[in-house]
């Protein structure tokens, strides 16, 4: 027997909201229950509608904002509320990235127990039309008799019926309906699951998944939509060695560039790269303002992908080794830097969550470190790092990891937490990307 959903309770209450979580959620209490509120604002009194109750706590949306906070703005997207895609656009992009430092600073004060000497400007940018990769869902939905392209809802599993997205680039985010066209034409339109988006500095590519081979007819269709949207379309049948290009008929590998040190990059679109073009520009020149390479250091960048920040470094140091999990990021890697002329860097992979210390080098000397680690942080490699280094760059998508191993930086190994700062690498939502300076 299918266990019954719990009934929500009908009324709406008005609630005042205390603060905001670290995830961007209100919060409030009501006869000394919490309640956790999405689109709302400290300060604002508001009439919520519950999504879901438990014992300890509860979950609402706002139903009504009867007092808005200085701080609130109007969404920009008709799809607000309903997408899971944003959680802020309600609030002014300034207040945004005060959120998202306080957020670190917090960070680092409770899990971390560390406070840094001084806090960098925060690096921002376009607030819209900024995301270059991304995975949409598609779902053939009988009921509505149409096909859904987009992120999921809010609250629930179901894709959300979107027309548009600002975030993403709008060659992109204003097709959307085009692309729930196309793959309704399909004879397969119920075997494509996702559509992956790969944006580079002049091509945009879309690497369709699919359960069933497409027909000819159904290949047609789609060459003849990347033909005349300019977008290179891929077919992935099964995981990434799969993927193969359908249109155009030669390749012409994805770039960006970072014209402030005469480097490009290559890239294949289901590689990763970083979402937002501009940021990521901006980020390469804070990392190295901070790192500051001389023509005499030995840099050890960990976690180096395809070589985004290696490159830029290996131009004013005298050698910069790079360090990756991914083999098929290391050769491009090591591609990017015969493209770009770059002989004074190396490349290797290993498993940085392991005990890397037997590698020959790791018993190399290095004066300087930059770690570009994902969400789950660097503790391993915190433990293990060769302790000559005199300067840590340590740049973050996660600021509770951050913060975790800044703590052992600091209180373990001697480091003192001399900046720290935010990059608005995702606007309209919680998510905080960071970077930080240590130095002995």
């Amino acid at each position: 027997m299918s266990k019954r959903r719990k009934q929500l309770p009908a009324d709406t209450p008005v609630v005042d909201i205390e603060s905001l979580t670290h995830e961007g959620r209100g919060v409030a209490h009501l006869d000394g229950k919490a309640i956790f509120v999405d689109g709302v604002l400290p300060g604002e009194r508001v009439r919520v509608r519950y999504v879901h109750t438990s014992r300890r706590y509860d979950e609402a949306v706002a139903e009504e904002v009867i007092t808005p906070a200085e701080e609130r703005v109007t969404p920009h997207c008709e799809h607000y509320g309903v997408c899971g895609g944003c959680s802020f656009q309600h609030v002014l992009p300034e207040a945004q990235i005060r959120f998202k430092q306080q957020v670190l600073v917090d960070n680092l004060k409770h899990l971390g127990k560390v406070t840094a000497a001084g806090v960098l400007p925060p690096l921002t940018g376009p607030v819209w039309g900024y995301r270059r990769k991304a995975r949409l869902g598609v779902r053939d939905v009988i009921k509505k008799g149409k096909v859904l392209v987009g992120f999921r809802e809010r609250h629930g599993g179901y894709l959300a019926d979107l027309l548009q997205c600002h975030v993403l680039v709008p060659e992109i985010g204003m097709r959307l309906t085009e692309l729930s066209q196309l793959v309704a034409s399909l004879s397969i339109r119920d075997q494509v699951p996702q559509i992956e988006v790969a944006c580079g500095d002049e091509t945009s590519a879309l690497i369709f998944r699919v359960f069933t081979p497409p027909s000819d007819a159904d290949r047609q269709a789609l060459s003849d939509f990347g033909r005349a949207a300019n977008l290179h379309i891929y077919l992935q049948p099964g995981g990434q060695d799969s993927v193969s290009l359908l249109w155009p008929e030669t390749e012409v590998p994805l770039h960006y560039a970072l014209p402030a040190h005469g480097v490009s990059f290559h890239f294949s679109p289901t590689r990763f790269t970083q979402v937002n073009g501009e940021i990521n520009r901006a980020m390469v020149d804070h990392a190295l303002h901070l790192l500051d390479p001389q023509p005499q250091d030995e840099i050890l960048e960990l976690f180096c992908g395809l070589g985004n920040f290696t490159l830029p470094l290996a131009k004013r140091a005298h050698h910069v080794t790079g360090i990756e999990g991914e083999k098929g990021l290391v050769e491009l890697a090591q591609r990017n830097a015969a493209d770009n002329g770059i002989a004074n860097v190396s490349y290797h992979m290993a498993n940085l969550f392991e005990d890397f210390r037997a590698f020959s080098w790791a018993r190399q000397t290095y004066g300087k470190l930059l770690l570009d680690p994902p969400r789950t942080g660097a503790r391993e490699v915190c433990e293990m790092l060769p302790w000559d280094v005199t300067k840590i760059v340590y740049v973050s998508c996660n600021p509770a990891t951050l913060a975790r191993d800044a703590g052992i930086l600091v209180h373990e190994h001697g480091f003192k937490l001399s900046r720290v700062g935010v990059m608005d690498m995702f606007p309209h939502t919680s998510h905080v990307e960071s970077i930080a300076e240590f130095v002995r």
